[in-house]
């Protein structure tokens, strides 16, 4: 790098240096919770980019007093951003009652775009199915077809292996959300796949039931576990969503900081979804297929959905922000 061309840089980006330093003066003083969300989040963004800074600095052989100041500068927030919290059961608790609602009801727009699409999706699925029966053939293999034919449902033979199926619902359902998530990367377009896919599937699994008289059964069976795996699969479609339009949508960023950004938030907003599959991976195995009452089924699964409600939807503080 020319001295001429390196002075020049060197004067357009200290003022982030000195806007970092300013930053670890304030949370030295009071720790993370003495700064405000905006500072965080720009405590974040600022740590990523001196980091690149830093990096082009060792390039240039006259730089070295500034490589030496920014790599100081790099160590002090490295130490403030990930080493003021320890992992624990406490600190998961609190993620999960005070950070995970702020975060949820922040990217909502997301997770009503998640939710129109699937919704859109599974009426696709119900009009096609309703209107040409033999599309279900399609999604419904012969096996399923014959029982609902017989009017019992497939799902009778989960009761016997209860604690293995349980085991294998959980990885499937884990995997189909973090699949619909992490395929936000394609740009979105990977997620509204797996939105598509979900929805028209859900679709025309309820319309056949319908049509050999099997409404109640499918529902009753869904009811319990579903007021939480359908949710989160909503969640994961937003996550993915969010991860998309980072990529499409830079803003004022850079583009790899607007990746990194939106792939931090899409992330945290994935994470919350996890104890509730797992929940829900326990009630499809052991719950939704045995013999209870229907009457309690609907009851379960309408206690949950009002409870992931007022835990997703409660006054929150605005101020606060997980680093």
């Amino acid at each position: 790098m020319p001295q001429t061309l390196s002075n020049l840089w060197i004067r357009r980006r200290r003022p982030h240096w000195d806007r970092l330093a300013s930053l670890l003066g304030h949370a030295d003083q009071g720790g993370l919770n003495h700064l405000s969300r905006a500072e965080l989040q720009e405590l974040a963004l600022l740590y990523r980019q001196v980091a690149s800074d830093l990096s082009v600095l060792r390039q240039d052989a006259t730089a070295r007093t500034y490589a030496a100041h920014v790599n100081q500068l790099l160590a002090r927030a490295h130490h403030i951003i990930y080493s003021r919290r320890k992992a624990s059961v406490g600190t998961l608790f609190r993620f999960l009652r005070d950070d995970y609602p702020v975060i949820f009801q922040r990217h909502i727009r997301y997770v009503v775009a998640s939710l129109l699409v699937s919704v859109a999706c599974g009426l696709l699925g119900v009009v096609l199915t309703s209107s040409r029966p033999e599309f279900m053939r399609h999604f419904v293999g012969p096996e399923m077809i014959a029982t609902m034919e017989r009017h019992q449902m497939w799902t009778h033979s989960i009761v016997g292996i209860a604690p293995l199926a349980t085991s294998a619902i959980m990885t499937n359902n884990l995997s189909v959300s973090f699949m619909t998530f992490a395929s936000g990367i394609i740009f979105g377009f990977g997620t509204l796949y797996y939105l598509y896919f979900n929805g028209l599937l859900l679709g025309v699994i309820g319309a056949a039931c319908h049509q050999y008289g099997m409404s109640l059964a499918l529902w009753s069976f869904v009811a319990a576990h579903g007021s939480l795996e359908l949710p989160s699969i909503i969640i994961a479609g937003a996550a993915g969503l969010r991860l998309g339009h980072s990529m499409l949508f830079p803003g004022g960023y850079r583009w790899k900081d607007s990746l990194a950004k939106g792939g931090i938030e899409a992330t945290r907003l994935v994470s919350g979804i996890i104890p509730l599959l797992v929940i829900a991976g326990c009630l499809e195995g052991f719950f939704s297929p045995s013999p209870a009452p229907v009457w309690l089924k609907f009851t379960v699964g309408g206690v949950l959905f009002g409870l992931l409600n007022l835990w997703l939807f409660r006054p929150i503080k605005r101020n606060v922000f997980p680093v």
